[in-house]
């Protein structure tokens, strides 16, 4: 039988060869994985261990200091504020963009171009944080002719409040008393003309309806009335004669003027294209004919968005600008995959939409909301980009977080890279835990 149909077949293979089998599988897995731990070590291991090392050496890195950079770093003031205004991203940044993520991607869901919006809000991701930097630099520059933030609060200001009307002028100098509030008087009784001679107006704040001055000063005014006429006393050319009004010169329409007797203000008025003013009937007596403050004030020039107060706030504005699309597309991604018949069931037992979305969709996606904002807390930890640009010089310190702070003790003028290493090792142990968090959750998930 043996010799008709072949050998027999052998004895089924041992432990031993199977052993091998699976060492030569994981000796293929490892050389697959060795280039990248190779990077990983060079990259990430290496760097860490050497930062830990230099943090307890000396400036120069030749003298072993112990935890003296740690001390020094709780003692120093601009440490602690780059911790506090630190607390205060991790704090403010993630909670406003889950929230806005979350709102945006409820209510795309109920527009028609959905895909369109979620590509113009996830836009800025594709720009870099130095560009975006820049854009926003610019944007808060605090000059509204460059500033397009300002330029739109002072056009509402404006809108509202008005402008002064000639900032740069002044009173004529042994003709108009100049007072320490800013404004100019002089005095006249009624049945008289007045003329108020002003200097220093610039030629873009002359109005264009403006008209010669001389005829308003020629008019003579009748009894009980106090007339006048405020004018650039200036002549082009210089041939005018100081304090007199000459035929070249311009009147100044829209001056505030005032007549004040005993301390009140017993009228008021603007002036006409032609610079003139009338005060009918008032009483007998002599008159202060003055001109307020407000007619000479600066312009409002909007708020100060870089500033020591709201450099932080400004920035973190930047910083929702690019990272709202992220949010909203990841949470619209854990709503999409929300059970619509829960959703439906409640609007058929009379559920509103807002309470819909309290006590149905934002429990449900609590899972989504967490790692979004895990993620959000562990990037702006590490925020510097931003922070180092959009900050002018002068505010730097106010607007600096643990990764500028780090970058500045070390490279940007301290010098101290002993110090800089225990910064940078105190930054690693806040991201760490939210980084652990956030894969253990993400294994739970997947489990």
């Amino acid at each position: 039988m043996f010799f008709l149909y072949g050998t027999p077949p052998g004895p089924p293979a041992g432990p031993a060869p199977a052993r091998r089998g699976r060492r030569r599988a994981r000796l293929i897995a490892l050389l697959f994985v060795f280039p990248a731990l190779l990077l990983l070590g060079a990259l990430v291991v290496y760097p860490v261990l050497f930062s830990v090392g230099r943090s307890f050496f000396d400036a120069s890195g030749t003298r072993f200091v112990g935890g003296d950079n740690y001390t020094e770093m709780f003692r120093d003031p601009a440490t602690l504020k780059a911790i506090r205004n630190t607390t205060i991203w991790v704090v403010v940044a993630p909670a406003l963009l889950t929230f806005l993520g979350l709102v945006l991607a409820v209510l795309v869901e109920k527009v028609r171009w959905a895909t369109a919006f979620k590509l113009l809000l996830f836009m800025p991701m594709a720009v870099s944080f130095l560009a975006a930097g820049i854009i926003f630099r610019l944007a808060y520059d605090e000059d509204p002719d460059k500033g397009v933030l300002n330029a739109a609060v002072v056009s509402v200001h404006d809108a509202f409040q008005g402008t002064p009307a000639y900032p740069t002028a002044r009173g004529r100098d042994g003709l108009l008393t100049r007072d320490a509030d800013g404004s100019y008087r002089t005095t006249a009784a009624p049945g008289r003309t007045v003329t108020l001679p002003l200097v220093g107006v610039l030629p873009r704040d002359l109005p264009k309806n403006a008209a010669p001055a001389r005829p308003a000063a020629a008019r003579k005014a009748p009894p009980g009335e106090l007339r006048g006429v405020v004018y650039l006393d200036f002549t082009p050319g210089g041939a005018g004669r100081p304090g007199r009004v000459d035929p070249k010169e311009s009147g100044l329409p829209g001056v505030t003027v005032q007549a004040v007797r005993d301390g009140s203000t017993a009228a008021s008025t603007t002036t006409a294209a032609d610079g003139s003013f009338r005060f009918p009937g008032l009483h007998p007596g002599r008159y202060t004919v003055k001109l307020p403050a407000s007619d000479f004030a600066q312009p409002y020039q909007g708020v100060s968005w870089l500033g020591p107060t709201l450099v932080t706030p400004a920035i973190i504005g930047a910083y929702l600008w690019i990272w709202t699309g992220f949010a909203m597309v990841l949470i619209g991604a854990g709503l999409s995959t929300l059970p619509r018949d829960a959703l439906e069931a409640a609007r058929m037992d009379g559920a509103n939409e807002w309470q819909i979305f309290r006590r149905i969709t934002v429990p449900l996606l609590a899972p989504v909301l967490t790692v979004v904002f895990v993620t959000l807390v562990i990037n702006v930890m590490k925020v510097f980009d931003l922070v180092y640009i959009i900050a002018p010089g002068p505010v730097q310190e106010d607007a600096t977080v643990l990764a500028t702070q780090m970058w500045l003790v070390s490279f940007g003028g301290g010098d101290n890279q002993g110090l800089g290493s225990a910064l940078g090792v105190l930054l690693l142990l806040l991201v760490v835990p939210a980084m652990v968090f956030n894969v253990r959750r993400f294994r739970r998930s997947q489990r």
